[in-house]
C-alpha cells in the first residue's frame, strides 16, 4: 500500500501569516481575536472576530488579478505558496497529470456575495460585477491554485461546513494512497467575516460575546465558555507519495496514515457521540494503531456548551481508560473558528507539535467543568514527545472528519 507523507505546509491566519509565526503564537497562547475592522460592527450584538491583521491584497496580487479573487481564494493562494515553497518541490511537466488539488471552504466567496447583494438590493443596480460567479463559487480557490501551479491531476472542492478542509485532506490522502496521484495540495480557505455572515451567525446564538475583552472570548472546555468566535484564513499541506518524496530528497514533516469520515445522520446542529466516535475508530483502523498509541488530540473544541461536552464523551467512548492519559487541546481559542479552513490549519499545528515535541495549549481556560474532565493542556504549552496524533473536525450537519498523523523518523 502506498504511504503518504507531508512535505510542505502553509498557513495564513489571524495569529501568523506563515507556519513559523503561527506555531510560535500558539505556543505563547497568543490570541488573534479583536474587534472587527473590515466593516463597522456597531449594529451587531457580537462585534469580535479573528481577522488577519493589516491584510492588504496589493501586497500579494496585482490589481488586475484581484478582480478575479474573492478574499477566501486570496488566502488559499497565499497558503499554497508557502506550502510549495517549504516543500522545495519542482513539478516536472510530465508529472503534472498526477499533481492535484483538493480544497475545502464552508462559505465560498462570502465577501463577493455580500457585495453583490448590497449592490443589487440596496443600490438598485441593474448589473453586477461580471466576475461575480467566478469569485463566489466554492471551487474558486481550487481552480486558482491549479492554474498557479499547473496542477492537471485530480482536483475538487469540498463543502462540509467546519469539516471542509479535513475532508479535503482526507480525499487527497486517499487519491495518493490508492494510486490516482503522486502529489496533492490539500487544505482549505474561508473569509466569512462579513456583515451578512455575522448577522447569520448571530442569529444561531452560538457566538461568544466577549466584546469587552475579545482576546479571552473563546474558552474551549472551560466551565464559563460562552461560544465560538469567527475567524478567517487558510491552511494548505503538500501531500506526497513516499517514494516520490524520498527520490527528490524532500524534508518529511510527518506521515498522514489514517482518515475517518462519518455522518451523524441525526440533527442539523446538535452533534452525537456515535458519529464522531466512528470517524476516530475508522482513522485508527486505517492507520493500524490502537487507541492506546495516541498521544495527542487536536480537538474540534469550538467553545460552545454542547460541542465541548459531546467531544469529551466521544474521546471517553473511544479511548476508555486511556482518555485520561491523552493530551487534548483546542487552538481555536487563539485563531478562532475559520470554518472550512480550520481543520487544515489545525493539522499544521498538530504536525508541528509532533515534529517539535511541543503541544500548543487551550488558551483562556479558567474553570474546570464536570462535563469536560480530561487533560486539555490549559493555558501553557507543554513539552512532550508525541508519536501519533489525531486532528478532529466535526461540522454542523453531523459530518465528521478525523485525520491521523505519525511522527517521521
Amino acid at each position: 500500500m502506498r504511504r503518504v507523507v507531508i512535505t510542505g505546509m502553509g498557513v495564513f491566519t489571524a495569529i501568523g501569516k506563515n507556519k513559523e509565526a503561527f506555531f510560535e503564537s500558539l505556543t505563547r497562547g497568543h490570541s488573534g481575536i479583536c474587534r472587527i475592522t473590515q466593516f463597522d460592527p456597531s449594529a451587531l450584538s457580537i462585534q469580535i472576530a479573528a481577522e488577519i491583521p493589516g491584510y492588504n491584497p496589493d501586497d500579494y496580487f496585482p490589481a488586475k488579478r484581484q478582480d478575479l479573487l474573492d478574499r477566501f481564494a486570496q488566502f488559499g493562494l497565499i497558503a499554497a505558496r508557502e506550502a510549495m515553497e517549504t516543500s522545495g518541490i519542482t513539478v516536472k511537466d510530465e508529472e503534472r497529470p498526477r499533481f492535484g488539488v483538493v480544497m475545502g471552504s464552508g462559505m465560498g466567496g462570502a465577501g463577493s456575495f455580500d457585495a453583490g447583494y448590497h449592490s443589487l438590493y440596496a443600490c438598485q443596480a441593474t448589473r453586477l460585477h461580471p466576475f461575480t460567479i467566478p469569485k463566489i463559487m466554492h471551487n474558486a480557490a481550487t481552480s486558482q491554485v491549479c492554474m498557479e501551479y499547473g496542477a492537471q491531476g485530480p482536483a475538487l472542492s469540498t463543502a462540509t461546513a467546519c469539516s471542509s478542509s479535513g475532508h479535503a485532506i482526507g480525499e487527497a490522502f486517499h487519491l495518493i494512497k490508492f494510486g490516482m496521484a503522486d502529489v496533492m495540495l490539500a487544505g482549505g480557505a474561508d473569509a466569512p467575516i462579513t456583515y451578512g455572515m455575522m448577522r447569520c451567525w448571530e442569529s444561531v446564538r452560538v457566538l461568544a460575546s466577549g466584546n469587552g475583552n475579545p482576546s479571552t472570548a473563546c474558552r474551549p472546555f472551560s466551565a464559563d465558555r460562552e461560544g465560538l468566535v469567527m475567524g478567517e484564513g487558510a491552511g494548505i499541506l503538500l501531500l506526497e507519495e513516499l517514494t516520490h518524496a524520498t527520490k527528490r530528497g524532500a524534508r518529511i514533516y510527518g506521515e498522514l496514515a489514517g482518515c475517518g469520515m462519518s455522518s451523524d445522520a441525526s440533527h442539523i446542529t446538535q452533534p452525537t457521540v456515535d458519529g464522531p466516535a466512528r470517524a476516530i475508530r475508522m482513522a485508527l483502523d486505517e492507520a493500524g494503531h490502537s487507541p492506546e498509541e495516541i498521544d495527542y488530540i487536536n480537538a474540534h473544541g469550538t467553545g460552545t456548551r454542547l460541542n465541548d461536552s459531546t467531544e469529551t464523551q466521544v474521546v471517553k467512548a473511544v479511548f476508555k481508560d486511556h482518555a485520561r492519559k491523552l493530551a487534548i487541546s483546542s487552538t481555536k481559542s487563539m485563531h478562532g473558528h475559520m470554518m472550512g479552513a480550520t481543520g487544515a490549519a489545525e493539522l499544521v499545528a498538530t504536525v508541528m507539535a509532533l515534529e517539535r515535541g511541543v503541544i500548543p495549549p487551550t488558551a483562556n481556560y479558567t474553570q474546570p467543568d464536570p462535563e469536560c474532565d480530561l487533560d486539555y493542556v490549559p493555558n501553557q504549552a507543554r513539552e512532550k514527545p508525541i508519536r501519533v496524533a489525531l486532528s478532529n473536525s466535526f461540522a454542523f450537519g453531523g459530518l465528521n472528519a478525523v485525520l491521523l498523523v505519525r511522527r517521521w523518523g
